[in-house]
């Protein structure tokens, strides 16, 4: 079984939250410890094992050559620019027209979930999966949905953003099978959250109440879906709140 080699680094969100605390950057460039946080990000993963980042770019694209030059001066790396805003859905599609391998990793560029790829490789291979989500265990929150999961890790529902006392969230890393994923027919612009994950599961009658696109039928009814709990260091630095929090826990980064 072969160990995942690309990811795709979605980062050309326009960080709207973000903007009261970093208002002129991309929020992925945010600094955090004196150099843009999406550093941590694939500083961590190239240690995991990632050969080649594919970086999903969009929104002032043009401030991501300072990080570029410094991070990757030995290259590594390649650049899918949406000319319009895609949505995560077409962002990833796109990107994934630079791959090669079978299964690619997705990452969204504001967020730090110290997941173990090898043991994401091995659960995306013995399950066979379209996708595996690196889920994470949280108490008392109100900001993230919840993902329920059946019987060997099968994705058995997406429940909506409200408070929970306990549940698994969705870390925002994920184990993509390419091919089964280009194969599908999408519209230009679309969420991957949405209408991938969450359709797949609406597909199959497990997704809560207002969520993908209940009673679709087609390839999402069949998309193989799992969940993967990862009980490391996770933070989305997504509104300032958590961006100020982070800068007392960037030796987590390292």
């Amino acid at each position: 079984m072969g160990r995942i080699k690309e990811a795709i680094v979605l980062a050309g969100g326009l960080g709207t939250r973000l903007r009261p605390a970093v208002p002129e950057l991309p929020k992925c460039l945010a600094p955090v410890g004196g150099r843009p946080f999406i550093g941590y990000v694939t500083d961590y993963f190239r240690r995991e094992g990632i050969e080649k980042f594919i970086f999903a770019l969009g929104y002032k694209s043009s401030y991501f050559d300072d990080f570029f030059r410094t991070a990757f001066p030995d290259g590594g790396y390649d650049i899918s620019l949406e000319e319009q805003p895609l949505g995560t859905g077409g962002a990833i599609r796109q990107a994934c027209g630079l791959a090669t391998e079978k299964t690619v990793l997705i990452l969204n560029g504001d967020t730090f979930f110290r997941v173990g790829l090898a043991a994401l490789s091995d659960f995306h291979d013995n399950r066979q999966a379209d996708c595996s989500l690196c889920l994470k265990p949280m108490q008392d929150f109100d900001r993230f949905g919840v993902v329920e999961l059946g019987e060997g890790g099968r994705v058995d529902r997406f429940r909506e953003k409200q408070y929970y006392r306990a549940g698994l969230i969705n870390g925002g890393v994920y184990a993509l099978d390419r091919e089964a994923f280009l194969a599908e027919e999408w519209p230009e612009v679309f969420s991957f959250e949405k209408d991938y994950l969450e359709g797949g599961a609406s597909a199959a009658g497990l997704t809560g109440g207002g969520s993908g696109s209940e009673g679709s039928t087609g390839p999402a009814a069949g998309r193989r879906l799992f969940g993967l709990v990862q009980r490391n260091y996770f933070i989305d630095i997504g509104i300032p709140e958590d961006y100020r929090r982070v800068q007392e826990e960037f030796n987590e980064l390292l």
